[in-house]
């Protein structure tokens, strides 16, 4: 049901899988990427065979240092390199544009979903966006000069190489979950978070790990929709969960970034908090893949 596929993303292979849709050649592709630490075998997969059973090509990978991908840090989230990690993984779909029909569309969940908010202003000839749930954070971003801030965010995207850049802030090694923050703090504090990572994480052969280390590398701007959201071109889909646990996803900051896209854009919540849709071939799963599809259906 699908081929294993890798490209170049600074300086490290990241691997993926290629999800053909039935007419390939005619049909859009989305570009898939999980939040926190998850890996493809998390959900990721079940989301891309139901796209690929509607018609639509899916290419989900692995970022840079997680499950299946090679990385300079392993088990480092740094959201530049991510967000470098998509570009890279659009270029590379562009190269392959014999497999697909040339509209690419961005998936993204958790604090991948905020990574696509921001790559997707940065990115050019992109179809559409969709977030779900994405990490905005505990409030909102003063942008006093927002062109100015842009081209500071886009050069420094541009440039890369982030590895030399200094720390701003720099958490881990550590847990990403625990069931006892007392004894065992982690990185995602929620019971919720700790029954998902163990129960998708916990099955065979997914290349997850219980460790992460978190860099936020110090830079003129920061990586943050609240810089790219007025610059979207594309259509964006917000979905979010209703009454999120998650502490850095906001329903208020979410909207403030969601009132700041001028694009054709759909704001849609569901029940089930911040994981109840990651769990497979639940009602909420199809609920969101129902939305999802429809979305993309209207703008390709």
């Amino acid at each position: 049901m699908f081929v294993e596929k890798e490209f170049n993303s600074q300086g490290s292979i990241l691997r993926g899988r290629w999800y053909a849709a039935s007419e390939a050649s005619l049909s859009p592709c989305i570009v898939m990427c999980h939040g926190t630490s998850a890996t493809i075998s998390m959900c990721l997969a079940d989301y891309a065979t139901e796209f690929q059973n509607k018609g639509i090509n899916v290419f989900v990978y692995d970022h840079a240092g997680f499950g299946r991908s090679d990385g300079k840090t392993p088990q480092t989230i740094n959201p530049w390199l991510q967000g470098r990690g998509i570009a890279d993984a659009v270029t590379f779909l562009k190269s392959e544009n014999q497999l697909h029909n040339g509209k690419i569309i961005l998936w993204g969940d958790s604090f991948a979903g905020m990574l696509v908010l921001v790559a997707s202003a940065l990115i050019e000839g992109l179809a559409g966006v969709v977030c779900f749930a994405a990490t905005c954070g505990l409030s909102t971003l003063e942008v006093q000069n927002a062109g100015k801030s842009l081209n500071i965010l886009k050069h420094t995207f541009d440039q890369g190489e982030f590895e030399k850049l200094d720390d701003l802030s720099r958490e881990g090694p550590m847990a990403v979950v625990s069931s006892d923050q007392q004894t065992n703090p982690s990185l995602l504090t929620p019971i919720q978070a700790f029954r998902w990572f163990i129960d998708q994480g916990g099955q065979w052969n997914t290349g997850w790990k219980n460790s992460i280390t978190r860099v936020i590398p110090k830079t003129e701007v920061a990586f943050s929709p609240f810089i790219t959201a007025p610059f979207i071109e594309v259509p964006v889909l917000m979905m979010t969960g209703k009454e999120d646990e998650m502490p850095h996803i906001k329903r208020e900051v979410q909207l403030e970034i969601f009132d700041c896209i001028k694009s054709k854009k759909q704001f849609y919540e569901i029940d089930g908090g911040h994981f109840g849709a990651l769990y497979p071939h639940t009602p909420l799963f199809y609920e969101a893949i129902s939305v999802q599809h429809a979305f993309i259906k209207s703008i390709t």
